[in-house]
C-alpha cells in the first residue's frame, strides 16, 4: 500500500504591487491625500509638485495578502501633461481630486479621466478602475453639490467617488479601502492568458510566470 503525502497549504501570504495614479488639476490636494494616507499626517505647506512623486504604503489586507500600494502624484499643471503618457504606464487605478471650492478643478475632471481612458488600459482592454475625491470637503465655501458629482459620475462611468478631507481625514482611508478591493476584484475577473505549448530544449531556462499587466 502507498502511502500518499499530506497537502499542505501555505502559510505564506501572497503579495501584491499596485499602481495607482493620482491626478487633477494643481492645489487640489493630491500631494495632502497621499500623506495623509500614507504617513497619517496633514501639512499646509506642501510645495508644487514637479514632474511625478510617490508614496508607498503596505498593508495587510486579509490573513493571506499583503498588498503595497504605490500612489503616484502627477503634477497638475498643464505644462507637465505631455509626459502623462510615461508616467501613467502600469498602472491599475487612478485616483482624480478636484477642490470642492474650485469650480473649475471639477470641470476639468473629464479631461483628466479621458486622459487615463485614451492612455493606459488593462491587458484585456478594459478601462482602469477610477476613484472621484471630492477634497476639502471641511471647508464651507462649498457650491457643488453631491448630486451634481453622482450624476456627473454615473454619466461619465467613474467607478466611485468620495468626499474627502486630507486637512480633517474624512474618508481618505474608506475610499482608499474601497480602491484597493476594487483593483483586487477587477484583477480576479481577468482572464488568465492563453497558454504557450511548446518543447523545451534541455538548455533553455523555465520562463517567468506572467503578471498582472496594463499598458
Amino acid at each position: 500500500m502507498t502511502a500518499v503525502a499530506p497537502v499542505l497549504h501555505s502559510t505564506v501570504p501572497r503579495e501584491l504591487q499596485f499602481k495607482v495614479l493620482v491626478i487633477g488639476e494643481f492645489g487640489v490636494g493630491k500631494t495632502a491625500v497621499i500623506r495623509r494616507y500614507t504617513e497619517g499626517h496633514f501639512s499646509p505647506y506642501y510645495k508644487l509638485t514637479i514632474g511625478v512623486d510617490f508614496a508607498v504604503k503596505t498593508l495587510d489586507w486579509d490573513a493571506k495578502t499583503k498588498v503595497t500600494i504605490q500612489m503616484w502624484d502627477i503634477a497638475g499643471h498643464e505644462r507637465f501633461g505631455h509626459m502623462t503618457r510615461v508616467y501613467y504606464k502600469y498602472a491599475v487605478a487612478a485616483i482624480v481630486v478636484f477642490d470642492l471650492s474650485r469650480p473649475p478643478t471639477f470641470e476639468a475632471v473629464l479631461k483628466w479621466v479621458s486622459d487615463i481612458r485614451e492612455k493606459v488600459t488593462l491587458c484585456d482592454g478594459r478601462p482602469i478602475p477610477v476613484l472621484l475625491l471630492a477634497n476639502k470637503c471641511d471647508i464651507d465655501s462649498i457650491t457643488i453639490q453631491p448630486e451634481v458629482i453622482s450624476n456627473f459620475c454615473k454619466q461619465h462611468l467613474i467607478d466611485a467617488w468620495f468626499l474627502t478631507s486630507a486637512k480633517e481625514d474624512i474618508n481618505i482611508g474608506d475610499a482608499m479601502r474601497w480602491l484597493v478591493g476594487r483593483i483586487l476584484e477587477v484583477r480576479s475577473s481577468s482572464p488568465a492568458p492563453a497558454p504557450v505549448v511548446r518543447t523545451l530544449a534541455p538548455e533553455d531556462p523555465p520562463e517567468k510566470p506572467s503578471s498582472y499587466c496594463c499598458r
